[in-house]
Order: C-alpha cells, then sequence, then structure tokens
C-alpha cells in the first residue's frame, strides 16, 4: 500500500475541508438548537456542493458524478466528518445501490438522483427486523405487472426530504436445510404512491436535524419495473451497498475525531491549573497519547480498506474491520476528551458534547460493532470449517 497521497487527492481533501469550514460548520449551532435543518439551506448547501463539484463525487464520470475512487472518498468524507452529520449528509454521496438501476430507471432515478434533483432513503430496518435482516415481515407479493406492498419500516433516515425509497421486503420463502428463510427483493418506490405513508419517527440524542420516519405500506401497488436488480435477489445488491456504506461510517468517524482531538490538545496547551499547563501532568498528557495513537491505527484500518475497495480486492471483513476500529475509537477519543475538559466538555458552547452524543449511534446503524465482528470471525473460521 502506498501511503503518500497525491496531489490531485490533496486537492480534493482540500476543497471538501474549505467548503465544510465556510458552508457548514456556521449553521451548527442553529441545528443543534431547533433540531431541523431549514429546508431553504438544504436547498442553498445543495446548490452550493453542485457548484464545488464535490456532490456525487462516488459516482462514475459518465453518470455526472465525480468519479472518485474510494480511498479518495475515504479522505472526502473524514473532511465532512468535522461538522454535524446532519449538515454533512446534504451533500453525502447517493446509495452505490443506485448504480443497480436498469432500463428507464436511469432516466427515472439514477441521473436525477446523481444531479442532486432527486433525494433517495434506504428502507431495510423493522421494528421485529434490525441485524435479523431476514427476519424483515414488510411483503411484497407480486400480482401480475405489480407488487402489493403491505408492513412498516422503521428508523428510515432522512426520508422527510427524500421523495423516493430503495425498499427491501420479502418476496418469497426459500425452503433449505435449516428452515424456511425470506427472500428478499428491493423496489424503488416514490413516496406519492397511493398506500404509503411517512410517519413520524423517534427523537433521538444522535445528530439532531438528522431525522428518522416510519414508513407504512398499506396495499401500496408498486409497479413491476421498479424492482431494483433480479426478483429474491435483494442482498447482492444490498451487499455492494453495504461495504461502502460502513467505509463511509468509518471514514467520518476519523473526522469527528480529528475535531475532538484538536479540541483537547487545545485545551491542554492553554489550561493552568496548580501552576503550570495541564498538558505538562502525565494523567493528560497519557490521555492525549492514547487518543492519537487509536486515532491513528483506525485511520490505517480504514484507509487500507478502502484502498483495498479501489482496487477491487476489498472483502465484508475489510470493511467490517474499519467500521469496527474507527467508531470504537471515535468512542474512546470523544470521551477521553470530554475527560480533558472537564466541566467544559459537556457544555454545549463547545462541539465535544455533540461528538459525543453522536458517536454512540455509529457503533448501531449499518451494523453494530457485534454484527462487524461476526463477519471478521466468521471469514477466520469458515476456512477451517468451523
Amino acid at each position: 500500500m502506498d501511503f503518500s497521497i497525491s496531489e490531485d487527492q490533496q486537492m480534493v481533501v482540500d476543497t471538501v475541508r474549505a467548503f465544510t469550514e465556510r458552508e457548514l460548520v456556521p449553521h451548527e449551532a442553529e441545528v443543534e438548537r431547533t433540531g431541523q435543518v431549514r429546508p431553504e439551506l438544504v436547498e442553498e448547501i445543495r446548490g452550493k456542493a453542485i457548484d464545488a463539484g464535490i456532490y456525487s463525487a462516488n459516482m462514475p464520470v459518465e453518470l455526472g458524478g465525480g468519479g472518485l475512487d474510494d480511498l479518495t472518498l475515504a479522505m472526502a468524507e473524514r473532511a465532512f466528518g468535522w461538522t454535524a452529520y446532519a449538515l454533512h449528509y446534504i451533500v453525502a454521496r447517493p446509495s452505490n445501490i443506485l448504480r443497480a438501476c436498469t432500463g428507464d430507471q436511469v432516466g427515472e432515478y439514477l441521473l436525477p438522483t446523481v444531479r442532486g434533483e432527486r433525494v433517495e432513503c434506504l428502507a431495510m430496518s423493522e421494528p421485529g427486523a434490525g441485524s435479523d435482516l431476514r427476519g424483515m415481515t414488510c411483503r411484497a407479493e407480486r400480482r401480475g405487472d405489480h407488487y402489493v406492498v403491505n408492513g412498516a419500516k422503521h428508523f428510515i433516515s432522512h426520508a422527510d426530504l427524500a421523495d423516493y425509497v430503495i425498499l427491501f421486503a420479502a418476496t418469497g420463502i426459500d425452503d433449505t436445510p435449516r428452515g424456511p428463510r425470506r427472500l428478499i427483493s428491493s423496489l424503488l418506490v416514490d413516496f406519492d404512491t397511493p398506500g404509503v405513508e411517512r410517519a413520524p419517527g423517534y427523537n433521538c440524542v444522535s445528530n439532531r436535524g438528522y431525522h428518522n420516519l416510519i414508513l407504512n405500506f398499506d396495499d401500496a401497488r408498486v409497479p413491476a419495473s421498479k424492482l431494483l436488480g433480479e426478483e429474491h435477489r435483494g442482498f447482492d445488491v444490498a451487499n455492494e451497498w453495504l461495504g461502502s456504506t460502513r467505509l463511509q461510517v468509518a471514514a467520518v468517524c476519523l473526522g469527528r475525531a480529528d475535531r475532538a482531538l484538536s479540541a483537547a490538545l487545545g485545551w491542554a496547551a492553554t489550561r493552568e491549573q496548580f501552576g503550570q499547563r495541564i498538558g505538562r501532568f502525565q494523567g493528560v498528557s497519557f490521555k492525549l497519547a492514547d487518543m492519537r495513537t487509536r486515532l491513528l491505527q483506525a485511520e490505517l484500518m480504514t484507509y487500507r480498506a478502502a484502498w483495498l475497495s479501489a482496487r477491487g480486492e476489498m472483502a465484508d471483513a475489510d470493511a467490517a474491520m474499519a467500521k469496527l476500529s474507527a467508531t470504537e475509537m471515535l468512542q474512546f477519543v470523544s470521551d477521553e476528551a470530554i475527560q480533558i475538559l472537564g466541566g467544559m466538555g459537556l457544555m454545549d458552547e463547545l462541539p465535544l458534547e455533540r461528538i459525543w452524543r453522536d458517536a454512540r449511534v455509529d457503533r448501531i446503524w449499518d451494523g453494530t460493532s457485534e454484527i462487524q465482528r461476526h463477519i471478521v470471525s466468521r471469514d477466520m473460521l469458515r476456512p477451517l470449517g468451523c
């Protein structure tokens, strides 16, 4: 692995960092206070991101995207991670799942989403199916040239600002030696489809302004032409998305940790107690050393996985290890940063308490830490017949 950063990569990082500091960070206090990102601000940020050439950076150039490889994307996401996710996600990359679009789906969903004219969300989780996706009960029954969808989804991020959903639903049953197993398919469903309802979600302590909704489907008729990928092969579509999304989570955690460590380091170098700066006390300086070490370890794990992905060589376990190491590192770094600042670390005048709160969900969404450990351990044990 080449650890050097090319001139082009550095230019991308510098552009994203400057955009984040200029266009996103100034709005953090408003979002934290109101729990909202004003619709006009969403449009303003999205428009400026498009003008700056950093919108849809993950999509191929031929589709109108930025064409960045996964390693450069990870570096860019790290720069975005400096700010609140409610602001960052507005210029986040469209889901790679959309690259499975074919035929009319390309012009109706993929290309408008790459251009920023449409916004998607993704629906997998259900009240009774979180990590166990095979346990989902939302079903799509094929009837002629339509699917009839019934059931509910929850924890559907930013569904309030999306105009369609990439829905995963059960479309059949497969009898296996281990018992019946639901077959999952993916559908593109417009929110103006009769029988589709968006309901308020739950209040979450993490990522204020970035809302989750509940989606209810009551005999919603979805044309069969909206099937994404092959019927009953929804997990094939999802698996391509999950790896890149886990890399994104890991990279954003690096950016959040950068900001937390910066705040702690600045405080340790200037705060005086007992006649000297607190950074001179071993109890503080050793914390800083551990924070930097853990951050660098997670950085190497994340960039390694992204480098492998750019070469088409990343395994599920590589993405899992990156997410696991980065999310648990951020938990440690943000908590230690608050400990160094003491009471001030928990005051909302500083970003640390937000970073600390926001970090909690990273070990849950896009696959819990336990799921990541399962992926890694199975990768180790399966070749041994265990």
